[in-house]
């Protein structure tokens, strides 16, 4: 019993929304281009990845300052800020909103980001990398430790560039790698072809147009209705 527990707890944890990233972009986008956004990561990598200073344990509250600085010059509307900690390691999150993620790559935010999401022949295309700053101070990393850029993605997904697990639940495409690569400065290349409409518009058309349809079927039963009707009791006698 112990060791079939053991193997579903491992299989568990293999599945892609089970893994932990020691720095993580997740992005949130609609067809418009607009979205949001949350880092979270060591702030040894914040400083690492994005010149941020700071970057020591004891100076994690410092790294979310000048990440807060960094966003609010990149025009970035910030919901959430926060230090958390998880065995033992602190980790800062910036959560934010943009309008138009194509300016997002080079600003003070994302740095080392580059980005496009455009339209193009009727379909939407993500096209970008993410290449990391060198390490400030180079440090050894864990080959279990992770990285990732992932993106929650709005409507049909037709194809992908090398997605990691392909297109996860919930139109989720990701790209990890070691964090010892990161750090060494190797970078993620990013794409994918979409639908140009969103999954929610798609839907409630959709049900809009079932409904048009049902109420197109009762109103024309009801005319037949009425016309039998007529036809039963013909014409008066006078």
């Amino acid at each position: 019993m112990k060791a079939a527990c053991g193997v579903i707890l491992l299989s568990a944890l293999a599945l892609p929304g089970c893994l932990r990233y020691e720095y993580e972009q997740e992005f949130w986008l609609r067809v418009d281009g607009g979205g949001s956004v949350s880092v979270t990561g060591q702030p040894r990598l914040w400083a690492a990845f994005k010149g941020l200073p700071g970057g020591g344990p004891a100076e994690a509250e410092a790294t979310l300052e000048a990440a807060r600085t960094a966003f609010e010059r990149s025009g970035l509307r910030i919901r959430r800020l926060r230090v958390t900690h998880r065995q033992g390691r602190a980790y800062v999150q910036v959560a934010a909103d943009f309008d138009d993620v194509n300016r997002l790559g080079g600003s003070p935010a994302f740095p080392e980001l580059r980005i496009t999401f455009r339209e193009s022949g009727g379909r939407l295309l993500l096209a970008g990398d993410w290449t990391p700053r060198p390490p400030v101070t180079p440090q050894g990393a864990d080959s279990e430790e992770l990285v990732a850029v992932r993106f929650h993605l709005p409507s049909k997904i037709y194809e992908h560039k090398n997605a990691s697990a392909g297109v996860e639940r919930g139109n989720i495409l990701a790209w990890r790698e070691p964090l010892a690569q990161a750090l060494a400065g190797r970078g993620l290349d990013f794409g994918a072809t979409l639908d140009a409409r969103s999954i929610l518009w798609s839907t409630v058309n959709l049900f809009a147009a079932s409904i048009a349809a049902a109420l197109l079927l009762l109103a024309a039963i009801a005319v037949w209705v009425v016309r039998a009707g007529r036809g039963r009791d013909g014409p008066t006698a006078s």
